[in-house]
């Protein structure tokens, strides 16, 4: 981001919270203190049945003790009066600066009213009970230190920065009247507000990689092949070679982290794993040759619940009827996780649509076509942490988060009702999400609580 760029970003921050609208956590004069949840029941984020009644106490951001037994401390205290304790919400594929502006403004904006826009979004993405994101392309870095530092409510953020991609590739917004590309020369609106990167042989690649990690890049986020938002790249194509992935992958490496990339197909697929990539994301045209070769070399799935196209009202017919294409896949990409018990995480993938944001919770629910309530919760907690666990080193948030277990992370839920019998729970968080909890702050209590000594 330009010198420019962040004067205006630092200003727009400044308007946000002198206007009142990223709000101050409620709960940090009571943190050092602690919250005291008594008389919940606990779904962990891993076991299917709920502990017995419990009591949950939570110092600084960090779940201390977990007992049936009373516990004595000088800490707020929040009646749970038998209602469920579980983990927050973890979405594996976000992107956190491009859900509400529409793709033409999101390259016309001011980048400081992008940014209060994003920053609107992050705060509603927390009170859906999102605690962490995982942030699969955009300028997301100021965002992610803004909301660290308490500037702006939000969730955690697991950068990537901006999206590397290939002339004409899924990424690539430029217009024809942009071409042709001068090799060193200037950049397109798009690279210069880091939304993406075009990269055409390996030494770009690991340009492109270096400097979003050198930003704070979790991991590095390509695109292997055709996707559906972008004006000139078919769904089916093939962008990088295997040498321009596995410069990534290198560039990665040696970071101690990893490189994701958005592919559909065998062959995108099929080349992304022979260069060395963790991480699949999509993944709807796969077949079944792919499928088993995720298997064996244990890569992961990252992949979304596309079901109804109705949403996608900002793109045009031709995305339109690509994202048609992707939807008739979804049945497929999800037997096939089943099939091969591929280590498979969720995410939504939202774009350019706030009415679809409105409904991160009840795409989730979704996954009850092909898992149990208590599968699709585990993995939108657990697993999801998981596959957070693979930047290593570069996590900047370390600790165990995605479960309710002593010595994990405290970002909880309270939910008014048992979402292991009625999934539907998590589709009104307004409703039944009674606390939201993230860091061992409180951000959202319906219950209010007491002093307790």
């Amino acid at each position: 981001m330009s010198g420019l760029s962040k004067s205006v970003f630092v200003s727009a921050l400044a308007a946000l919270i002198g206007a009142g609208l990223a709000g101050s956590p409620p709960a940090r004069a009571q943190q050092d203190a602690g919250v005291l949840f008594q008389n919940v029941r606990i779904f962990d984020g891993r076991n299917g049945a709920l502990s017995a009644p419990s009591n949950v106490l939570i110092r600084n951001n960090k779940i201390e003790i977990i007992s049936t037994a009373a516990i004595t401390a000088d800490a707020q205290v929040i009646a749970g009066d038998g209602r469920v304790l579980m983990p927050g919400l973890i979405d594996a594929h976000w992107h956190a600066m491009l859900v509400r502006p529409t793709p033409a403004s999101a390259m016309a904006n001011d980048i400081g009213y992008t940014n209060l826009l994003a920053a609107a979004e992050a705060t509603a993405t927390l009170m859906r009970g999102f605690t962490t994101v995982r942030d699969m392309g955009g300028p997301a870095f100021s965002l992610k230190r803004a909301i660290d530092e308490g500037l702006v409510v939000g969730p955690r953020i697991y950068p990537s920065g901006a999206i590397i991609t290939i002339t004409g590739g899924h990424g690539d917004f430029r217009q024809l009247s942009d071409l042709p590309r001068t090799i060193g020369g200037m950049l397109s609106r798009m690279e210069r507000i880091g939304g993406s990167m075009v990269a055409d042989s390996p030494d770009e690649v690991r340009v492109r990689a270096r400097e979003q990690l050198m930003q704070g890049a979790t991991q590095v986020k390509l695109t292997a092949g055709g996707g559906v938002a972008s004006p000139f790249s078919p769904i089916d194509v093939s962008t990088f070679t295997e040498p321009e992935l596995r410069a990534a992958v290198e560039a990665a490496e040696n970071w101690g982290t990893y490189v994701a990339v958005h592919a559909y197909t065998p062959v995108a697929i099929q080349r992304s794993i022979a260069a060395g990539v963790k991480v699949i994301e999509h993944g709807h045209l796969m077949d079944e040759a792919s499928a088993r070769l995720m298997a064996d070399k244990g890569v992961w799935l990252s992949t979304q619940p596309f079901l109804d196209p109705s949403g996608a009202s900002a793109l045009g017919p031709a995305e339109q009827d690509k994202l048609r294409q992707v939807i008739a896949g979804t049945d497929r990409v999800y037997g096939f996780a089943k099939k091969y018990k591929l280590k498979t995480a969720f995410g939504t993938d939202v774009l350019f649509s706030k009415a679809l944001a409105d409904r991160q919770g009840a795409m989730l629910t979704t996954l009850t076509r092909w898992y149990t309530p208590a599968e699709t919760l585990a993995m939108a907690t657990s697993t999801n942490a998981e596959l957070l666990n693979l930047s290593g080193l570069r996590n900047p948030y370390p600790g165990r988060l995605g479960v309710v277990e002593e010595g994990a992370l405290a970002d909880l839920l309270l939910v008014d009702g048992n979402p292991l019998d009625n999934i539907k729970l998590i589709e009104d968080p307004a409703k039944n999400f009674l606390v939201i909890m993230k860091d061992g702050k409180v951000y959202k209590n319906l219950l209010g609580g007491d002093r307790n000594k």
